[in-house]
């Protein structure tokens, strides 16, 4: 520090009484101890990210083809040049990111260090129920008229800020506090593989489970699917899964990388970095 700050500084008196390296963090991924500490934490994140993707990632790619065009927000592709058609589809595509998708994402930032982590996932993915749902029951006898496609996308457009503003950003958040400094980057890589393997599931498989159940409505080279409005519901059930998960995932507000990962405690003959500053 005295060099960094190029000022002369004198060290201070023994304020640490005992310091022990401890044992503790020596245990493996795959041992009794990790699992008895950390199990049910891995559980639930991992969990709580392979419903947020499913989420994310199935409504982001196909708002064109699921989500716009058959609420009438933009013209049929029939009365549209290619170059009419992709201004049309980037600018909703944007509208509803600066309204949506960015704000979300400014929240957490400022808000994180004063709503706890568990409190924001939960909001997130309850909000997110409550307004895919809202997309979902009406959609075949509201939303697909054109007149109210402005409410359709307003909706939809909160379901990103409430996606960002919650499980989107706390997932990548809570694992890097809570597990041993000897095991985060193997339990962080283990949840990013899993969101990002089932987001390339829920591509394809929202992709063809959003066909209509009609053969002759639909693509004729695709297999009927279920239509839309249960595709909506299915997304709604996995929000809600992603609710149910969250009270497997501890809070970190307020708390040291240590004590969440269960490195220091305090007390005698423990063998863990022992401080009394």
């Amino acid at each position: 520090m005295a060099t960094v700050l190029n000022v002369e500084m004198e060290a201070e008196p023994k304020k640490v009484e005992r310091l022990a390296i401890e044992p503790s963090n020596t245990y493996g991924l795959f041992s009794k101890e990790f699992l008895h500490r950390h199990g049910h934490h891995l559980l639930g994140i991992t969990s709580t990210w392979f419903f947020i993707d499913i989420a994310f990632y199935s409504q982001s790619m196909f708002q064109k083809d699921i989500f716009i065009s058959n609420v009438g927000w933009i013209p049929s592709a029939k009365t549209m040049s290619a170059l009419q058609e992709t201004y049309m589809i980037a600018r909703a595509e944007t509208i509803i990111a600066l309204c949506g998708t960015i704000p979300g994402y400014w929240f957490p930032v400022a808000f994180i260090d004063y709503i706890c982590r568990f409190e924001i996932q939960l909001m997130g993915f309850f909000m997110m129920t409550v307004f895919m749902l809202g997309l979902a029951i009406p959609y075949n006898t509201y939303w697909t008229i054109s007149s109210h496609s402005v409410g359709f996308i307003v909706i939809y457009a909160f379901t990103f800020f409430f996606s960002n503003f919650g499980p989107n950003a706390t997932t990548f958040v809570v694992p890097a506090e809570i597990f041993p400094a000897g095991l985060r980057s193997t339990c962080h890589g283990i949840l990013v593989e899993c969101g990002k393997a089932e987001a390339i599931v829920a591509a394809f498989e929202f992709l063809y489970a959003a066909e209509s159940p009609i053969k002759a409505l639909d693509d004729p080279r695709h297999a009927p699917g279920i239509g839309v409005q249960n595709a909506l519901y299915v997304i709604a059930s996995t929000n809600f899964l992603g609710f149910l998960f969250t009270f497997l995932m501890p809070d970190a507000k307020g708390k040291s990388l240590e004590e969440m990962s269960s490195e220091v405690e305090t007390g005698e003959g423990n063998g863990l970095f022992l401080l009394n500053l």
